[in-house]
């Protein structure tokens, strides 16, 4: 029998490996265990710029990535460019208006805090699917 196409469904990350940079120590642990649950493997979560960018350089597969915009007073914009350039899909995470991203990464979906962890899901899973979206 041919697995359903439900079970896709309830773990739209299985197999993935997802990058989550965030400082925020609860957030970030709610969302490693929400994407576990969905299948996912976590790359982190990290909370400072540096251990990202050596996640970033480590040589490891990232299928996307959930990044907070200001970590520890530092923007996440090397680590979202390096992305970028990698093609691999990544969503911001922010208390902060759109406007902070600038020109760059406006077609960046970016999700306010505090965060639906399920439609953050939902948006990865989208964005990995098909990483116009």
């Amino acid at each position: 029998m041919a697995a359903s196409p439900l079970s896709h469904q309830h773990a739209p990350l299985s197999g993935r490996r997802i990058f989550v940079v965030e400082d925020e120590y609860y957030l970030a642990d709610d969302i490693g265990k929400t994407f576990r649950a969905l299948g996912a493997e976590i790359a982190g979560p990290v909370g400072h710029l540096e251990d990202a960018l050596k996640i970033l350089h480590d040589g490891s597969v990232l299928d996307a990535a959930v990044l907070d915009v200001n970590i520890r007073s530092q923007l996440i914009f090397p680590v979202a460019r390096e992305l970028k350039a990698r093609n691999v899909p990544f969503v911001f995470t922010t208390g902060y208006d759109r406007i902070t991203l600038g020109p760059e990464f406006q077609d960046v979906p970016l999700l306010e805090k505090p965060i639906d962890l399920s439609a953050l899901a939902q948006k990865l899973a989208a964005l990995i699917a098909d990483p116009r979206n």
